[in-house]
């Protein structure tokens, strides 16, 4: 029985290789029918059989490198053409790395056939993090390629990735990245992740769906045998925390056969889902944003949302609804944008969404920008797009802005961004939405974007504050931290025991800290976060506050005039402006400047002398933005001596007299509104 099994088996295998045999033509046949269906995995599979049915010596493989060569035969022009055909296709799918491979023999070839293939050798290189090579690739493609399209417009922007991600390679990290692990990653491509409930993941997946009570594999095959694809986008929900989440299955929200389902977002009661549901015709997806409403835990059957969102013949998707409700954006292709897809938004009212809004040329570029995402506590725009300077494919960018003015968004960097696609931030935390989330790329894999957990490394600033006159550390005072450029408060806190403070900032940005305490002086301190690029802490210089009584005089040391004149001197006028930069960090304090004489000469000489003393005080401080109604120039003469004049022998006291020529300034119970444009002119020019 064994050897009547092996003969039929011998004799089978010789069959099958002498129908082979006959038909070898047809893997390549089927392969360029998969091909023009757009099914480039299974394209890929068929050129790789069709090759094997070459039989081409290496010397013969590229003959266009050898100088003087005849042009291919048909048998090697077939090669060859298969060869870009397989390189396409893996391109197509995604699978950057086989890609590679065969991109590189069909440079090789130097076939002008294939010249723009040397763009795409650069692409995959880039995809594959080779940014040098991929660098030399777009180089030599733009300075031999004299074609007019789509490439040679996009290859300088190639070139800037790659001259970028070389120059990001030394730049610390802002944070920590870890695949998800659990059972969200799992089959298929799975993407845009969002927090549904505490410890609920909601994610859209394309994983095959399995009947119930099957193992995933047995099930898969099963689907496989029916009609159709069985890998359908729907939306899932995962339980866990952190960078781990299992129990995957899929939401109960219904579903219309023939369209995939996904990328939603959640009210702020989390009672209405806005969610993209797309077909495929002849090719073409065809996208539209819907709505569906949960009334006793249920989801009911999603309703495409009006022309406003939806235009007739064009796709809408990606929905993002604000924390607090008020803005819904989306991306989509519809007439008024700027090139593919654009982020447009729509002011909510009452749940209702207003017409439709480009963001306009500030966000959007005439390549593609997807999946918005807004942080309404740092009023910062996220979106991901290839149209600008990056790490290649779509990468993450961020622009702080209101809806009404936006910033030139800034590339987010390494490791949020990586040489593929990465898209659909989203926070764990709305209230702080940087501090840790989720993002999708497909980084890790062959084909699919997959989900990956964030976390911010925190930079901090921080320092100590002391009492001037105890130079211990200065409890209850409270610091306050401000965006200068944005003119919004970051933070306030109140100091313990230490004196010490603490902030979490951003790199490269403009603050100021204030600090405040009752009957103490206020005191600002300006900083920049260049450094933090390098380091995770920046310690600032230490500040102490003055103490200070309302009515009491304080003596301004050091403030000298011309004798028996009112002219101040120049070394007078640099402690009148420390006076000045107390009045702008206490912009409701009003103060007396006054000015004594000593005994030498007549009381009305005195006090005339005094008190244009005193008034050129205060026309400096004006001088120097400082509002005259917070002022008061006061000279008192000899009338309030401070030392003796004489000595008890009636003498002459020179050392009593030049105390009591003094300058001197008291806090008055009367305070006032901060003027705008005085506290506004100081931070303009940091």
């Amino acid at each position: 029985m064994k050897k009547i099994t092996l003969l039929v088996l011998v004799i089978f295998a010789g069959l099958i290789n002498s129908i082979q045999a006959q038909y070898v033509i047809d893997f390549k046949h089927t392969a360029d029918v998969y091909y023009n269906a757009k099914d480039y995995y299974s394209a890929a599979q068929y050129y790789n059989k069709a090759l094997g049915t070459f039989k081409v010596k290496p010397e013969q493989i590229l003959p266009y490198a050898v100088a003087n060569a005849a042009p291919p035969s048909g048998k090697f022009k077939d090669y060859q053409q298969v060869v870009a055909r397989l390189a396409e296709s893996y391109r197509l799918y995604h699978d950057f790395g086989n890609a590679e491979t065969w991109y590189s023999q069909v440079v090789a070839f130097n076939n002008p056939q294939f010249i723009q293939s040397k763009y795409w050798y650069g692409v995959c290189l880039r995809a594959n993090g080779k940014y040098e090579e991929a660098l030399k690739q777009f180089n030599d493609f733009k300075s031999s390629y004299t074609g007019a399209d789509d490439l040679s417009t996009r290859v300088p922007l190639e070139i800037a990735n790659c001259e970028f991600a070389l120059s990001e390679a030394a730049k610390q990290s802002r944070y920590t990245i870890t695949k998800l692990s659990g059972n969200v990653n799992e089959g298929g491509a799975n993407y845009a992740p969002v927090v549904m409930a505490p410890n609920t993941l909601l994610f859209t997946s394309s994983r095959a769906d399995n009947p119930p009570g099957l193992p995933a594999a047995q099930g898969a095959d099963k689907k496989k045998d029916k009609k159709g694809n069985p890998y359908v986008n729907d939306l899932y929900t995962a339980s866990g925390s952190g960078g781990d989440f299992g129990n995957s299955q899929k939401l109960k929200i219904p579903i219309t056969k023939g369209y995939d389902q996904g990328v939603s977002s959640l009210s702020p009661d989390g009672n209405s889902m806005y969610l993209t549901r797309w077909s495929m015709k002849d090719g073409v997806k065809q996208a539209a944003i819907y709505l569906s409403t949960k009334q006793n835990g249920v989801w009911s059957e999603p309703q495409k949302m009006g022309d406003n969102i939806n235009a007739e013949g064009y796709n809408s998707m990606q929905p993002y609804i604000t924390a607090d409700g008020k803005y819904l954006l989306f991306a989509s292709n519809r007439p008024g944008g700027m090139g593919k897809y654009d982020i447009w938004y729509c002011v909510m009212n009452s749940n209702t969404p207003g017409n439709a809004r480009n963001m306009g040329t500030t966000i959007n570029t005439k390549d593609e920008e997807q999946a918005p995402f807004y942080d309404a506590e740092k009023s910062l725009l996220i979106f991901s797009t290839d149209g600008r300077v990056g790490l290649g494919g779509l990468d993450f960018f961020q622009s702080e802005g209101d809806f009404g003015s936006w910033s030139t968004p800034v590339n987010m960097g390494k490791p949020l961004n990586s040489p593929k696609d990465d898209i659909y931030y989203s926070a764990i935390d709305n209230t702080h939405p940087f501090a840790e989330g989720f993002i999708s790329s497909d980084r890790e894999s062959v084909c699919c974007l997959e989900v990956f957990s964030i976390k911010r490394i925190r930079k901090t600033a921080g320092g100590l504050i002391t009492d001037c006159d105890t130079h211990q550390p200065l409890a209850g005072a409270t610091v306050t931290l401000l965006d200068t450029v944005r003119q919004k408060t970051v933070k306030k806190i109140t100091l313990g025991s230490n004196g010490r403070y603490s902030f979490e900032v951003d790199p490269q940005r403009y603050y100021k800290v204030v600090v405040e305490k009752e009957n103490y002086f206020t005191k600002s301190l300006y900083f920049k976060t260049d450094e933090l690029n390098k380091v995770d802490s920046l310690e600032n210089p230490a500040l102490c506050l003055k103490h200070y009584e309302v009515e009491k005089p304080i003596v301004l040391d050091n403030i000298y005039y011309d004798f028996g004149k009112a002219t101040l001197r120049p070394e007078s006028k640099i402690v009148l402006d420390t006076v000045v930069d107390m009045l702008k960090d206490n912009p409701r304090m009003m103060i007396e400047m006054s000015a004594h004489t000593d005994s030498v000469g007549s009381d009305k000489y005195n006090m005339k002398l005094s008190q244009a003393r005193a008034q050129s005080c205060v026309d400096y401080l004006i001088s120097r933005g400082i509002s005259s109604q917070r002022l008061i120039a006061k000279g008192y003469g000899k009338s309030r001596p401070v030392a003796p004049n004489s000595l008890p022998n009636h003498k002459d006291n020179p050392e009593g007299r030049q105390k009591n020529r003094r300058t001197e300034f008291k806090v008055l119970r009367k305070q006032m509104p901060a003027l705008p444009n005085e506290s506004n002119k100081d931070e303009s020019s940091q």
